[in-house]
């Protein structure tokens, strides 16, 4: 029985992966059901065991990603770290799950925006719950004493996932097939948004009372 919902599993994540490849190609829109399922090396009909329809294997996509993503980052905010090294750690989580992903990269930047049920349905209470967990560590660097007291942390989140998000997103674009985005760039890309965001977040770089 455990060994049968195992398969099952299996075959689920195949189309998942499959559909990952086939919206980054084609696009949400312009992706039938039966071109996930050539490209899961299933039949058309095992689709629908799993997925009512197209939009459902899409919010499955992010769903799972994005579940994983969260529980990741509640554990990064409740360890020993430092608050710098927590907001570190969060970039390079953001960043680093999508450095080998291209077609991911492309599904979460690019293919979710085509689908504003999906964004307005279904992505806002993940989005807001990953957005909470990165004001917490903002604030809890205020309180610190880490991090400048004068910004708003649920600002600083915004900011934070925005940068994260055009980088993931100039990376996963910035290349035609066959050459492929170089994850050194990404890295690079990764490493001067972070001392740039960080430079600008600790204490002591508040604006000046001129400059207010």
């Amino acid at each position: 029985m455990a060994e049968a919902r195992a398969t099952e599993g299996d075959k689920r994540e195949r189309i998942l992966q499959a559909a990952i490849r086939v919206f980054a190609k084609k696009g949400f829109y312009a992706t039938k059901v039966s071109e996930i399922a050539k490209a899961a090396s299933v039949a058309d009909g095992t689709i629908y065991l799993y997925f009512q329809n197209k939009e459902a294997i899409l919010v499955s996509v992010f769903d799972d990603r994005m579940k994983a993503l969260l529980a990741l980052l509640e554990r990064i905010s409740s360890s020993q770290r430092t608050s710098e090294e927590k907001v570190q750690r969060i970039m390079e989580l953001q960043l680093g799950l999508l450095e080998e992903e291209r077609d991911l990269a492309e599904v979460v930047t690019v293919n979710l925006r085509q689908s504003s049920t999906f964004l307005k349905q279904y992505a806002a209470p993940l989005f807001r719950r990953y957005l909470e967990l990165m004001a917490d560590v903002v604030a809890a660097g205020q309180r610190d004493g880490s991090f400048r007291k004068d910004l708003n942390p649920r600002v600083v989140a915004r900011s934070l996932f925005g940068g994260l998000d055009g980088i993931a997103l100039t990376w996963a674009l910035g290349a035609e097939p066959p050459e492929e985005p170089s994850p050194v760039l990404l890295r690079k890309a990764a490493s001067q948004f972070s001392a740039l965001f960080l430079a600008g977040l600790r204490a002591g770089a508040e604006l000046g009372a001129e400059a207010k």
